[in-house]
């Protein structure tokens, strides 16, 4: 016999959004981040009302994603955004593509026009109705799960299928949509909850490594002389660390990580051989073709990661622990990435093996700026070592797109105990400023934004939500006054560089200081005045905001660049002979 919720004792008949409120608390989320409207403000009443989960309102939808993206990277929960229909919602997409393609764990809350109105020309209508285009045709290309909520009764079984599709492998952003009268609906639900939706990694379900798997690839590690590891972003998001570290002292194998994923291992680790790819360092590529086995741990191996070590990859053996794929041909163990690791780790003998010698993560020279600047600037590598100096290890890093973002990832250790954060599923510029606020609200840690001012006209004035909920980050933009690396494509490809990517001079610090009198504002004038003003930030409680005026023409550590100019000394650059591209 079938027995109805209704006939259920000790029922209690309760507002949907009460009750989505408080499945979100169960499920140990702490902050819902968005932008409020009139078809979500019913949801934001009743996370006001529950007082378990905070409500941060940022000032763009993107930014709310994102900072819903930086929580769920530096806490391993799930992330959640809400946000009200038509522009808002619209607002949502390229946040959510982020959190696709990095695979982070987000659910956004979308609220819709009344159901009674869709289909009759309600403002902001998204129901493919009547000629109005489908959110929901919208939504699903970047997202796991997603789903309109037409009915109430059907919440209780839409969000834990939506919270498991965002959490199950391969991660990303699940999408509720929810009319504002489905929202104001009472729904009958247990007096006592039943066990809380799942709520972390831990909970998802994943299938055990396969035995013969794992003994052909411990198998073919035990037989290999030297080792390189390349490991991913997987490894911080499986929290496989040390399951990493012990695989590696146990293989006495060199280090490399991609260039989303430099604080998955110690940088100042003897083994560490660098960062991967086209932000990396040679040394990496020397380790590969040293290497009688490559061990790609956590990665597919993407073309930002792989780029300029695609002949040496395919001269040696490789195998890949992972989920998914890799994007390069080898054996692959998948399955869940920490249980691949401990079952093969098991099998290697205990005591460690001594790391071949290497060169380390040594800096890539790289020529002086095209043109010599006229102003006062300083070089992209004296800022950084001002940053490095000055950066709690415990603190989280989260790095923007262009020249800086290279330039971080090639010059700046990741921090021993905290998140060093690229997006490059995207690579949408301006993602740092909501993702590091999202990251220093849900742990409380010093968080670091290194972005340029391109960055920081797009996405910048995130600075107020900072401000308003007192987080402690460091805003720190690189000033070029101009979109640099757009600027450098364009002398390299099209034969000179255009005006319209080079800006007339902004005092950012000023500006900021004018707007927000009670945050810290500096404008560094050398490395040893931003060193002093990020101290200072260090020892404050909430924001502060340093800029520092940069060269556009000052060529960053990234291997097209790099590629091209030395495609240029040796007379080859008519026909792009040994030219990396990407994008």
């Amino acid at each position: 016999m079938t027995t109805t919720i209704s006939e259920l004792p000790e029922t209690r008949t309760v507002r949907l959004v009460d009750h989505l409120a408080g499945e979100l608390a169960r499920a140990g989320v702490t902050h819902v981040f968005g932008v409020g409207g009139a078809n979500i403000e019913d949801l934001y009443d009743a996370v006001h009302r529950g007082g378990t989960v905070r409500g941060i309102v940022a000032k763009h939808e993107f930014s709310a994603v994102t900072m819903a993206d930086g929580y769920a990277r530096t806490t391993g929960r799930l992330g959640v955004v809400a946000a009200t229909s038509g522009g808002g919602a619209m607002n949502l997409v390229p946040g959510l593509a982020e959190a696709y393609a990095s695979r982070v764990p987000v659910l956004a809350l979308v609220g819709q026009p009344p159901t009674g109105q869709e289909g009759h020309g309600a403002f902001q209508d998204s129901s493919g109705k009547a000629g109005s285009f489908d959110a929901r045709e919208v939504f699903a290309p970047v997202s796991r799960f997603c789903a309109r909520v037409d009915d109430a009764d059907s919440l209780p079984e839409l969000l834990p299928r939506a919270v498991a599709a965002a959490q199950a492998d391969p991660r990303g952003p699940a999408v509720l949509l929810l009319p504002k009268d489905i929202q104001q609906a009472r729904i009958r639900v247990p007096a006592r909850d039943a066990a809380p939706i799942p709520g972390g990694p831990a909970t998802a379900s994943a299938a055990r490594p396969d035995t013969a798997a794992v003994s052909a690839v411990s198998d073919a590690l035990r037989g290999a002389g030297r080792v390189l590891v390349i490991a991913g972003e997987d490894v911080a998001a499986a929290d496989a660390r040390d399951d990493l570290a012990e695989l590696a002292r146990r293989l006495g194998a060199w280090v490399a990580v991609t260039p989303d994923a430099k604080d998955v291992f110690d940088n100042r680790d003897p083994r560490f051989a660098g960062v991967a790819g086209v932000m990396g360092h040679a040394n990496v590529e020397d380790c590969l073709r040293r290497a009688d086995l490559c061990l790609l741990v956590g990665t597919r191996l993407p073309l930002l990661a792989r780029g300029g070590l695609d002949e040496a990859l395919a001269a040696t053996d490789v195998v890949c622990l992972g989920p998914e794929p890799p994007f390069v041909a080898g054996t692959a163990l998948g399955g869940n990435l920490r249980d691949a690791l401990r079952a093969v780790t098991s099998r290697l003998p205990s005591h460690p093996r001594p790391c071949p010698p290497h060169a380390g993560p040594l800096p890539t020279p790289m020529p002086g700026p095209l043109v010599q600047a006229q102003e006062r600037t300083v070089p992209h590598a004296q800022a950084i070592a001002a940053v490095e100096a000055a950066l709690p290890q415990d603190a989280h890093v989260f790095v923007d797109a262009g020249n800086t973002g290279a330039g971080a990832v090639h010059l700046l250790p990741a921090p021993r105990h905290g998140r060093f954060v690229v997006a490059v599923g995207m690579g949408g510029m301006g993602y740092t400023f909501g993702a590091g606020i999202g990251a220093a609200l849900a742990t409380g840690r010093r968080t670091y934004v290194l972005a340029g001012d391109g960055a920081f006209f797009m996405h910048g004035m995130e600075v107020h939500t900072a401000v308003e909920y007192d987080a402690p980050v460091t805003f720190v933009v690189f000033n070029n006054n101009a979109h640099a690396m757009c600027a450098l494509r364009e002398e390299f490809l099209q034969g000179g560089v255009r005006s319209d990517d080079l800006f007339a001079p902004t005092n950012l610090a000023a500006g900021v200081a004018a707007a927000f009198p009670s945050l810290e504002a500096t404008g560094a004038l050398d490395a040893a005045h931003l060193r002093t003003a990020l101290l200072r930030s260090n020892a404050a409680g909430g924001p502060a905001f340093v800029a520092v005026a940069c060269d556009p023409r000052e060529i960053p550590p990234f291997l097209p660049f790099q590629s091209f100019t030395e495609a240029a000394k040796s007379k080859e650059g008519s026909d792009e002979r040994g030219v990396v591209h990407v994008g």
